[in-house]
């Protein structure tokens, strides 16, 4: 009678480790450091919500109050003082510029960030267009973050006329 109850207990627990596989979120984060000569730093997690779905959540702080362009560029390096070593913003699919839910937009459009009057901001939003990857070709990581010195307009092409580029980080 004992040998059975284990017998029957440990095929239960066994059951139910086969059950469904838990999918892991992927994440991937990028710490943004001043470019052009600014103090705007911050810190900016991505992570795969969805099929087509990535959540952007982050702070950042040291900037001029008001709305500044937020974009994903195509390479991740932040070694030139200005950030042009990242070149411009990802745009696999070839469109032009646009906001961040647009169906005309660069992969990279992810609009703006408000700062406040003591020169923060917080974001946390969804967008799609882009994967928590470094193989498909929507994938941003190995790419660079970048904040700009003013807003984006939403419609310049292909820059969104938002100025020189003040913080710089790379997605890993």
């Amino acid at each position: 009678m004992k040998r059975f109850v284990i017998t029957t207990a440990l095929a239960a627990i066994a059951a139910g480790c086969a059950g469904p596989a838990v999918q892991q979120e992927t994440t991937a984060t990028a710490v943004l450091e001043p470019r052009s000569g600014s103090q705007v730093r911050g810190n900016v997690t991505f992570t795969q919500a969805g099929p087509d779905i990535v959540r952007v959540s982050g702070n950042f702080s040291g900037h001029s109050k008001g709305p500044k362009g937020f974009h994903i560029h195509e390479k991740g390096d932040c070694s030139d003082p200005k950030g042009m070593s990242t070149g411009g913003h990802f745009n696999p699919t070839g469109r032009k510029h646009g906001g961040p839910y647009e169906s005309e937009k660069h992969a990279g459009d992810l609009g703006n960030i408000n700062f406040n009057d003591k020169g923060t901001a917080s974001i946390n939003f969804v967008v799609g267009g882009i994967s928590v990857s470094r193989d498909k070709p929507d994938g941003i990581i190995g790419r660079a973050i970048i904040v700009h010195m003013d807003a984006d307009d939403l419609k310049t092409d292909p820059t969104g006329n938002a100025g020189g580029r003040v913080a710089c980080g790379v997605i890993r």
